[in-house]
C-alpha cells in the first residue's frame, strides 16, 4: 500500500508522515513531561537525605515548572525564527543535559539552579508542539493528532512520577531522577527518527515591539485575565496535593512505603480520560458551565482526602484530577478562542500562568503543611479553587 501524499492542506490521516508525526509528538511529549516531574514521588525521599523541609523539597518541582512558565514566550519566538523540529530538538536536548547536571550537582542549591534551567528549556515543548502539528497535518484531524501529543504529556508525567519513586527509594533520588533522564533520552532519539521535515514552516522573525503588543493586547481583556487565573490557581493547588501527599501517607496512621505512595499517581490517569470528554461537553453545554462542574468536582475530590481511610483518599484524587483536566481542558481552549491580540500568544500567556501557579503554590502548600498539616495544605487548595470558581461565575461569559 502507496502512502497517501501530502497535499496543500498538510499530511492526512493514513499517510505515512502522518504516522510519523504522530510517534514523535508522543515520544516528546513523554520526555518532556515524565523529566518534568520526576522529582514529585521523591520528595520525601529528598527531604530527608538532605534535611530540609517538605516546601523545600519542592522548590525541585517548583524551581523546574518556574523555568518553564518563563520559556513558554521566548521559546515560541525563537520557533517562529528558526523552525519549529528545530527549536523543539534543542529545547529537549539541553533540558536532558541540565537534567544530568541536577543528579551530579555537589550541592542542593546548585542543584535547584540546574533544575530551573531544565524548566526553561523544556517550555520549548509545549511551546511549540501543537504549532508544529497545526502546520503539518490536516486540519480536518489537527484536534485529534494534538490528543496523542496530550497522552503523551499524560502518560510521560505518570511515568516519571512511578518510575523514579521505587528506584529513589532504593538507591538515592539522584538516581531516580537519572534512570527517568536515561527514558527521556532514548524519547528524543525516537522523535529525531520519526519526525517529518516540516513542508509548510514559513520562518518569522518577531520584533519586540509587535511581540510586547500581541502580549499586552490580551491582558487588557478581563474575560482573558480570569481564563489566565484559572491555569494560575487550580494548577497550583492541584501540583500542591500531588507534591505533598506522599508526606502525609508516610506519616501516620498510614506509614506507607514511598514505592507504594507513588502508586496513588495513577490516579493521573483520570485526567486523560476527563480532558477529551470536557471538550465535547463544553461544545454542547457551554464552555463555562463545563469549567464550572470542573472546579466544582476539584473541591470534592479535595475535600475527600481529609477522610483518614486510604480508600476515600485514592477516590478523592480520582475525582479531583479527573474535575481538574476537565477544567483545565476548557480553560486552555478557551484563552485562544477568546485571544484579541494573537492566539498563540494568549495560549503562551494561559502556559505562563498555569506553570506559575505550579511553582508558586506548589511551594506554598508545604508551608501549610508544616504549619496546620494535611488539612492546612488542603483548605489552601479549597481556596484557591473556590476563588478560581468564583472568578469565573462572575466575569466569564456562558462560551
Amino acid at each position: 500500500m502507496h502512502a497517501i501524499p501530502y497535499d496543500d492542506d498538510g499530511h492526512p490521516p493514513g499517510s505515512q508522515a502522518y504516522r510519523r508525526l504522530l510517534i514523535a509528538l508522543f515520544f516528546i511529549g513523554v520526555a518532556t513531561f515524565a523529566q518534568l516531574y520526576s522529582p514529585q514521588g521523591l520528595l520525601p525521599i529528598i527531604a530527608v537525605e538532605q534535611d530540609i523541609t517538605a516546601d523545600q523539597a519542592a522548590l525541585m518541582v517548583s524551581a523546574a515548572t518556574l523555568g518553564l512558565a518563563l520559556g513558554v514566550i521566548p521559546w515560541s519566538y525563537i520557533g517562529d525564527a528558526a523552525g519549529r523540529k528545530p527549536a523543539m530538538v534543542w529545547a529537549i536536548s539541553l533540558a536532558c543535559l541540565f537534567a544530568v547536571l541536577t543528579t551530579v550537582a555537589p550541592s542542593f542549591t546548585l542543584a535547584l539552579t540546574a533544575r530551573f534551567f531544565e524548566g526553561f528549556m523544556l517550555g520549548g515543548v509545549p511551546a511549540l508542539a501543537v504549532a508544529y502539528l497545526n502546520e503539518e497535518v490536516s486540519s480536518k484531524v489537527a484536534a485529534v493528532a494534538a490528543g496523542t501529543y496530550v497522552s503523551g504529556t499524560t502518560l510521560g508525567g505518570l511515568a516519571g512520577r512511578i518510575i523514579a519513586a521505587p528506584i529513589g527509594e532504593q538507591l538515592g533520588w539522584k538516581l531516580g531522577m537519572l534512570v527517568v533522564t536515561a527514558l527521556a533520552v532514548i524519547c528524543v532519539l525516537v522523535f529525531l527518527r520519526m519526525a517529518p521535515a516540516a513542508l509548510r514552516f514559513t520562518p518569522r522573525r518577531t520584533g519586540v515591539s509587535e511581540a510586547l503588543g500581541a502580549l499586552f493586547g490580551n491582558l487588557r481583556s478581563g474575560a482573558l485575565w480570569v481564563i489566565y487565573l484559572q491555569g494560575f490557581l487550580t494548577m497550583g493547588g492541584f501540583v500542591a496535593m500531588y507534591n505533598y501527599l506522599g508526606f502525609h501517607l508516610a506519616g501516620p496512621p498510614f506509614l506507607l512505603p514511598i514505592w507504594l505512595t507513588s502508586l496513588v499517581f495513577l490516579a493521573y490517569l483520570a485526567g486523560t480520560l476527563s480532558s477529551p470528554r470536557a471538550g465535547r461537553m463544553a461544545s454542547r453545554w457551554g464552555r463555562k458551565k463545563v469549567l464550572l462542574a470542573g472546579n466544582f468536582i476539584t473541591m470534592t475530590g479535595t475535600a475527600l482526602t481529609l477522610v483518614s481511610e486510604m480508600w476515600v483518599i485514592i477516590v478523592g484524587m480520582v475525582v479531583l484530577t479527573g474535575g481538574f483536566f476537565a477544567a483545565h481542558a476548557v480553560a486552555s481552549g478557551w484563552a485562544g478562542a477568546r485571544a484579541v491580540a494573537g492566539r498563540s500568544q494568549s495560549a503562551s500567556l494561559y502556559n505562563l500562568g498555569y506553570y506559575a501557579g505550579s511553582s508558586v503554590f506548589g511551594f506554598l502548600g508545604g508551608t501549610f503543611l508544616h504549619q496546620a498539616g494535611w488539612s492546612g495544605t488542603v483548605v489552601m487548595v479549597l481556596v484557591l479553587t473556590a476563588l478560581a470558581t468564583a472568578l469565573a461565575a462572575l466575569v466569564l461569559p456562558k462560551n
